[in-house]
């Protein structure tokens, strides 16, 4: 009677422990996937008709309005030498798919924190020379 007691007692403790380490693991694994996408950012910052742009070596954000990206626009405006100026930012962010139908990105990044800014707007990639006319 103890052998049958004591070995239906060690079994609902082991099957007690295998479920609590399956709930450990899931949870492990939303924590480390929500972790996984915020990321840093380096790329130009845009704001231009009131679009917010992030736009980097090998892609291109809309990016989300609220209180941190104003906040960016702002100081990024009192760099920016002209309406067309991009200025070179580090950013943490995550990027999803664009659920808004009024915007025509197909990617935004919400940013999460504004890491660096730079203090000159970005070099021009193409400057267009204009020639004056001769009558």
């Amino acid at each position: 009677m103890k052998k049958t007691i004591l070995l239906l007692m060690l079994s609902v403790a082991i099957f007690s422990c295998k479920n609590s380490e399956e709930k450990n693991t899931e949870t492990e694994e939303t924590t480390v996937e929500n972790v996984q996408k915020i990321q840093a950012y380096k790329g130009d910052f845009i704001s231009s008709d009131g679009a917010l742009v992030l736009m980097g070596p090998n892609y291109i954000y809309g990016v989300k309005r609220d209180l941190l990206s104003e906040g960016l626009s702002k100081q990024v405006a009192a760099i920016k030498k002209n309406d067309f100026d991009m200025v070179g930012v580090i950013v943490k962010g995550i990027v999803s798919k664009n659920t808004d139908k009024e915007s025509e990105w197909e990617e935004i990044i919400t940013i999460t924190e504004i890491m660096r800014i730079a203090d000159k707007p970005s070099e021009i990639d193409i400057k267009l020379n204009e020639t004056e006319k001769k009558n």
